[in-house]
């Protein structure tokens, strides 16, 4: 072992840490079920795609509307992952196939990569989706008041980044905030991500890394925020979920919990949402449901 450059790790160990797809070595498999049964969601009825939540080529969004709602439907945004340089929104739409079932509707959002820009402005377009969904809720019967976020692995960081949004600071008006959301497998301290093989891509130095790091942003004031892990993801991932809830703190109206999956890698941790009678879609529904 060479020397330390985060906690007890060498460069060779902490590359280990965030190499999901050497941990997981089936994940080629997961990636093909999630786009072929994104192409199912994708021919839901209803279903309103490509639409624009801002200027930039991505930024776009799927809207995917409750199936069989009485009335305005609680909405869940849903933030892709792919360590904010790979992937599309393509990838997540299997989400709505779980959870429109339940009367629930579902908005997947997509984001500008990097190297094309910064990670300051992923943060940025993650958090203008929200509020793009929140004012055009009731366009496609959703309830304002009840719009919640969810996102996998640099989407699980996108959501607590999200969470811990100044609104007045950005200038994302003064209508309802997100109720609570779903942070999944996510990356909440990217100083370990610096040190590791991803800045090679992401090339963040230690200031950037600290302003997007939702352990170092100031917690949301309400809501009730899980942060699932895979029993299988590694020590690391463990502790990236254990201190954004250690950071933050469950205190009058916010609740922070963390969920490890038992059995779940990486990459089979989101599968389950396209399945609406999966236990993990179940508690997404029973959350977003509840009044």
């Amino acid at each position: 072992m060479t020397a330390p450059v985060f906690l007890h790790y060498d460069r060779a160990a902490l590359d280990a840490q965030y190499n999901n797809r050497s941990k997981v070595p089936e994940f080629d498999a997961h990636l093909a079920f999630w786009a072929r049964e994104g192409e199912r969601a994708r021919a839901l009825p209803g279903a309103r795609l490509d639409l624009p939540y801002g200027s930039a080529p991505r930024e776009v969004l799927n809207v995917f509307p409750a199936q069989g709602a009485s009335g305005p439907a609680p909405v869940l945004v849903y933030i892709h992952g792919g360590y904010w340089m790979s992937l599309t929104r393509a990838i997540s739409d299997f989400v709505a196939l779980g959870l429109t079932p339940h009367g629930i509707a579902v908005v997947n959002i997509d984001y500008t990569l990097v190297p094309e820009v910064r990670l300051d402005t992923l943060v940025h377009q993650s958090r203008r989706a929200v509020a793009w969904t929140i004012a055009h809720a009731t366009s496609f019967g959703g309830d304002p008041a009840r719009v919640w976020v969810a996102g996998h692995s640099a989407g699980g960081h996108l959501t607590a980044a999200v969470a811990a949004t100044d609104w007045a600071a950005e200038g994302l008006g003064d209508g309802p905030r997100p109720r609570g959301g779903f942070a999944i497998s996510g990356l909440h301290d990217l100083e370990p991500i610096r040190l590791s093989y991803l800045n090679d891509t992401l090339a963040i130095d230690e200031a950037e890394a600290r302003r997007n790091s939702p352990i170092y942003l100031p917690a949301p004031p309400a809501g009730d925020w899980t942060l699932w892990v895979g029993g299988r993801e590694g020590p690391e991932y463990l502790r990236q979920s254990v201190a954004l809830a250690a950071a933050w703190g469950s205190e009058g109206p916010r609740r922070m919990r963390v969920e490890v999956m038992a059995g779940a890698d990486h990459f089979s941790i989101v599968a389950p949402l396209a399945d609406p009678a999966a236990p993990a879609t179940l508690a997404i529904a029973a959350a977003l449901t509840a009044g």
